[in-house]
């Protein structure tokens, strides 16, 4: 039996989010069982037999199996949570501390208990709060819990370069760290079009815009959307990650890692590039930053802190 037909990956929380993460690892074969829990009955089996029927017609062999039950989540390989309350209109990712951090608590339980020896990628918001609670339930070490967020950030970049430059969104490598929130970090030192930076191509004021627009790109689909919030991408962006660790593909990739005095900070989640492969975060690469990317990145962290606090206080830590 190959590597791959033993796999079994776990998508908690049978959303938006949720049902287009469950359908992009049955496309990409990642696992031979999916399993899509929720705690809303027939949600998650209704979405994983309907994803059962399109195999027929995409050719992929997974067998998605969707469940209210924690017990059929035990002995997965990955876990991509994406359980939660999302944003609405006018809400800020840390007004949704209190109850998905209830969530996360509750699902760190049957993680730590039925899975044991799994990762975790976390995309609930408030992103890096959330990742920081998720692994503090959990106790696993910090290379096996993480958060997805910088893939996300600099996809959005990607694509308002590729926008503003009218290159191809392929030709475009963009990086941005800190906080999944309006005080991230888009790094445009290190953002090129085909090997040419950002800034031979694109006037100061267009640059600004953009970093302006990443920053609020979450908040911009919402306000379009009026009910609900992004979940192609934020789907996406989470299955490369576990494609990353469970093919051992050592992607140099974004996402909210714990550190351990990179970047100066010690004890934290935030979004910095890491080299995710087949024991998780294998290396946190440090980037020398400029003055005020310094700066951006201390209030970033500042934000998380704050939120984390918030979560003592709550009772949650």
């Amino acid at each position: 039996m190959s590597a791959i037909q033993q796999r079994k990956i776990t998508v908690v929380g049978a959303g938006f989010v949720g049902m287009t993460a469950a359908q992009r690892c049955a496309q990409q074969n990642l696992a031979a069982e999916i399993v899509l829990i929720d705690i809303l009955e027939g949600r998650p089996q209704g979405i994983a037999l309907d994803l059962n029927q399109a195999a027929a017609i995409d050719g992929f062999t997974s067998r998605v199996t969707g469940t209210n039950d924690p017990a059929d989540t035990y002995g997965s390989d990955i876990f991509i949570v994406t359980a939660g309350l999302p944003r609405k209109p006018g809400m800020s990712r840390s007004d949704l501390l209190e109850v998905n951090g209830k969530v996360m608590s509750a699902v760190a339980e049957y993680i730590r208990n039925g899975s044991p020896d799994s990762f975790v990628i976390v995309i609930t918001n408030p992103l890096d709060t959330m990742v920081h609670l998720m692994r503090a339930k959990l106790g696993f070490p910090g290379r096996r819990v993480m958060g997805m967020a910088g893939v996300l950030d600099s996809a959005r970049f990607s694509w308002f370069i590729s926008e503003e430059t009218g290159a191809n969104v392929k030709d475009v490598d963009a990086m941005v760290l800190g906080a999944h929130g309006d005080s991230m970090v888009p790094m445009e030192k290190y953002c090129t079009v085909n090997g040419i930076e950002l800034g031979a191509l694109v006037s100061r004021d267009k640059i600004d815009a953009m970093v302006e627009r990443t920053r609020k790109g979450g908040g911009e689909i919402v306000g379009l959307l009026k009910t609900g919030s992004a979940f192609y991408a934020p789907a996406s962006a989470g299955v490369a990650m576990a494609a990353s660790i469970l093919n051992d593909e050592r992607r140099l990739l974004p996402c909210a890692c714990l550190l351990n005095g990179e970047y100066g900070f010690e004890g934290v989640y935030t979004g910095v590039p890491a080299i995710l492969g087949k024991n998780g975060v294998e290396k946190i690469v440090e980037l020398p930053m400029p003055t005020q990317a310094r700066i951006q990145m201390n209030k970033t962290v500042g934000e998380v802190q704050i939120d984390i606090e918030s979560l003592r206080e709550l009772g949650l830590l």
